[in-house]
């Protein structure tokens, strides 16, 4: 894939892959290649924000600059502020967001990396695109079609690149195995890196939303603990007029719980917002709330999980677009499949760690509503974008 990348003669050249096929990673280390090759070159990764940057491609290049002593002669340490590494020969690469088309006219470069390029409007890759001089990279996990497709791949100026979890050498075989497991059209998305339609999924009736509801009925934080392999989501949840509003808060592995606490405080949750948590974990729920926090666990029972996921199919579920890991797992969660390859009434048990901290939401706070009172979700009326 390395090569695929660096021997394109085309201009703009697209990463569509599956997961964990290192495409990101790829393309990160060939902009650093390319920055000690080419002196005065400005190089702009653009994500969808600042928050997934930092979680996502510009971890990855500092973890890339921290693996490499040749890196490391060639380039100043990172400046954490603007989210830039600076090479001795003047070239740059610069970490960056642009919130509407109008911000994305300022600056121009000499390469763009647009990183999860699914979660960025298509004026605003236009206007990068204008402000570019040389080569444009893109890449995305092919959950269902968008801009790329139809405005991009299949132009003569165009090159398309697909990948999966077997050109990546650096996974663990166990976990090469079980993405080979998925079957149907999740195999064929994240196995094979093929565009696709999901069917199955268990959520359909969500959208994106750029920001919180200000004024809300009700407030809860969803807590799902994980750690080594499984990732601690924190998600905080509202109720506004009717329905839900979604904001990852957290969504990270190896946190320990006084961890967790400063997450919450630093997100202004520190006993004075109810906190719903995996019932699973009682010491780590005293351990939080001898810390200070209003924490309970989760109401679980037979059939939770399916009652959980029957309250929270009742709302429209609006998810703030910096929340990645939330649309990474409602788009690849789904019903499992019977031998005969027909989906049964029960939910897979993976892509589910945020999913789950705002299913624990609803068992405790909005199971108690009558059912004739939930609103009712037609889900031709929303659409998903992953």
């Amino acid at each position: 894939m390395f090569f695929a990348n660096h021997e394109a003669k085309e201009r703009v050249i697209v990463n569509q892959g599956g997961t964990s096929s290192g495409k990101t990673y790829t393309i990160l280390d060939l902009l650093f290649i390319i920055a000690t090759s080419e002196p005065d070159q400005v190089i702009t990764v653009v994500g969808q924000d600042i928050p997934n940057l930092k979680k996502g491609a510009y971890r990855d290049a500092k973890m890339i600059y921290e693996k490499s002593e040749i890196y490391q002669q060639w380039f100043y340490k990172p400046n954490e502020t603007d989210r830039r590494f600076t090479c001795i020969n003047r070239s740059i690469i610069e970490f960056t967001s642009y919130s509407d088309e109008q911000d994305a006219k300022s600056g121009k470069r000499d390469y763009l990396f647009v990183n999860e390029a699914n979660g960025i409007p298509y004026n605003i890759y236009q206007r990068l695109e204008e402000r570019t001089y040389k080569k444009i990279y893109l890449d995305y996990n092919p959950s269902a079609r968008f801009w790329v497709h139809e405005e991009l791949i299949g132009k003569p100026d165009v090159k398309l690149i697909i990948s999966d979890h077997r050109n990546n050498p650096h996974l663990s075989e166990d976990t090469h195995q079980r993405i080979e497991s998925y079957t149907g059209e999740r195999f064929k998305v994240y196995s094979r890196g093929l565009t696709g339609k999901m069917d199955g999924l268990i959520y359909s009736n969500w959208v994106l939303c750029e920001s919180m509801p200000e004024i809300y009925k009700m407030r809860y934080i969803g807590l799902d603990f994980g750690f080594t392999n499984d990732p601690t989501a924190i998600i905080d949840v509202r109720v506004s007029n009717g329905e839900l509003w979604l904001d990852e808060l957290c969504y990270r592995t190896g946190l320990t719980n006084p961890d967790i606490s400063d997450v919450l405080k630093e997100n202004g949750i520190y006993g004075n917002v109810n906190i719903v948590a995996d019932s699973a974990e009682p010491k780590s729920i005293a351990e939080l709330q001898n810390l200070g926090h209003r924490v309970e666990g989760a109401n679980k029972g037979p059939d939770s999980i399916k009652n959980g996921i029957d309250i929270l199919q009742r709302y429209k579920l609006n998810v703030t677009r910096r929340s990645l890991g939330i649309r990474k797992e409602l788009g690849a969660y789904e019903w499992k499949k019977n031998k005969n390859g027909i989906f049964v009434n029960e939910p897979i048990g993976e892509f589910n760690h945020a999913l789950d901290a705002i299913r624990y939401v609803a068992l405790n706070k909005l199971r108690k509503q009558r059912k004739g009172k939930y609103p009712k979700v037609s889900t031709s009326e929303y659409y998903t974008t992953i």
